[in-house]
């Protein structure tokens, strides 16, 4: 066979594979693509950790913090999206809403008599602090849309950050660290934070220890589990921890599902056309500043659920997780997967996390622990020693830099993004008009094809 007939057959081969791809339904696609996204980034660093000798345990437990992380981003930017993808508002006060569902659930949790060194809180149990967390979120974010509804575009995005701020100056202020309503003691702890139950720890007790039985101290599931995962040499404390994990991955598909059901809705679709044009949908008919609050309200819920899981890993809300740049790590997480795209979110949020976020100081651990670098103190010893001929010192410096290296990154990312992908990875798919089948038969007489379909819009979900 020559060159060019393999080269035809091999491009008939992926043509057959996209047509297949593109046949399937929408759901079996989308979830193809979330795993091959997670399954590429689990080969990656798999790979590079056991052929450098990280071990299998090293492994697992960078595995096991990617996942936890880039399911906490997904929760976020699914939320984002449904703000800026679905509807248009430009919400850039991400970190303000899940800062008041962590905080929230700190206080409503917290123990009410946690000592001189603690912040005292209501001790209610861990479902209904996360009940009020969401609640507060989006109650909060009805108070900031409300007096936004006027304004459009940049001046919404100022207003949201403002808020934002607002929200993150008040916790930290030591006006806030411990006040007293209706004769009960509770703060937020001011720059302190505030310790409230470990969800890392309550979770896969429900799961494996809950009813157990009096010799294993386990419930049947969970004696099941340990004994597998202790005969394959898993230490208990990583079950747990995966087992914290896997709930936010269900977490992330009950959202994407709410989220893809939205979407698909006449409100979803209204939600499409303010995007697109506001005032037609007005023209319409359709109150679109009540629609507005609606998802507005929706969508800082799931930021206070995100905001929730993501602190509950350590039992300790930290002032310092929710800075501005919290939000615009997460709008890189959107703009890479695509705007509009739920499937994008996840991707964009897998990627993110994977590669350009905890990427970098993986590659420096396995770089660190197979080569014995030079760690000049400054760029200017390794340039300097570049130009006497070894390059080490400069490496060496880079090496050690790598984590901060990586806003560069994030720079040179965005800026690709923006000249050859401007939609993304998943952005401004096409969808069916309609969330039912228009497709019907048709007869040749009437000289057309047999089926039909009306394509429009631009999201995906």
């Amino acid at each position: 066979m020559t060159d060019d007939e393999q080269s035809n057959d091999g491009s008939e081969r992926q043509a057959s594979l996209r047509e297949r791809f593109e046949a399937l339904p929408r759901w079996q696609s989308d979830l193809l693509l979330i795993g091959a996204t997670l399954l590429g980034l689990y080969a990656l660093m798999g790979v590079l950790g056991l052929v450098t000798g990280l071990g299998v345990s090293g492994v697992t437990r960078t595995l096991r913090a990617v996942t936890f992380l880039a399911t906490a981003y997904a929760l976020v930017v699914l939320a984002l999206n449904l703000h800026w993808g679905y509807t248009g508002l430009f919400n850039i006060g991400v970190a303000g809403f899940m800062a008041v569902g962590a905080y929230t659930m700190a206080i409503a949790t917290a123990d009410p008599d946690p000592g001189p060194a603690g912040v005292p809180g209501l001790g209610l149990p861990v479902p209904v602090g996360i009940a009020l967390g969401m609640i507060a979120a989006g109650l909060v974010g009805l108070v900031v849309v409300l007096p936004a509804l006027r304004i459009r575009a940049d001046y919404f995005a100022i207003v949201t950050l403002a808020f934002a701020e607002v929200i993150r100056l008040l916790i930290t202020s030591g006006a806030l660290r411990e006040f007293e309503i209706a004769g009960r003691e509770l703060g937020t702890g001011g720059g302190a934070g505030i310790n409230f139950a470990r969800l890392d720890t309550v979770i896969p007790n429900w799961v494996l220890y809950r009813g157990g039985d009096i010799e294993q101290g386990t419930n049947v599931l969970g004696y099941q589990i340990l004994t597998l995962t202790n005969a394959i040499g898993i230490e208990r404390t990583m079950v747990e921890n995966w087992l914290y994990t896997f709930t936010m991955i269900l977490l992330v598909a009950a959202v994407f599902w709410l989220l893809v059901r939205t979407g698909n809705s006449p409100f979803g679709r209204m939600l499409k056309a303010i995007r697109e044009d506001e005032l037609a949908t007005k023209s319409l008919g359709k109150n679109t500043p009540m629609v507005k609050i609606k998802v507005f309200v929706l969508g800082c819920a799931i930021m206070g659920l995100a905001g929730i899981f993501w602190q509950g890993r350590n039992g300790y809300v930290d002032p310092n997780a929710f800075l501005p740049i919290v939000t615009f790590y997460i709008f890189i997480a959107l703009i890479i997967g695509g705007s509009g795209s739920n499937t994008g979110s996840v991707v964009g949020a897998l990627v993110f996390v994977g590669v350009l976020f905890e990427g970098p100081p993986y590659a420096q651990r396995i770089v660190r622990q197979n080569v014995d670098l030079p760690r000049p103190s400054t760029v200017y010893d390794g340039v300097v020693a570049l130009g006497g001929g070894d390059p080490m010192p400069l490496i060496g410096y880079t090496v050690g830099e790598l984590p901060n290296l990586r806003f560069i990154l994030f720079g040179a990312i965005l800026i690709a993004l923006m000249i050859y992908r401007p939609d993304g990875m998943l952005g401004h798919r096409n969808e069916p008009a309609s969330p039912i089948d228009l497709r019907r038969e048709r007869s040749p007489r009437e000289g057309l094809a047999d089926t039909a379909s009306t394509d429009g819009g631009e999201v995906d979900e």
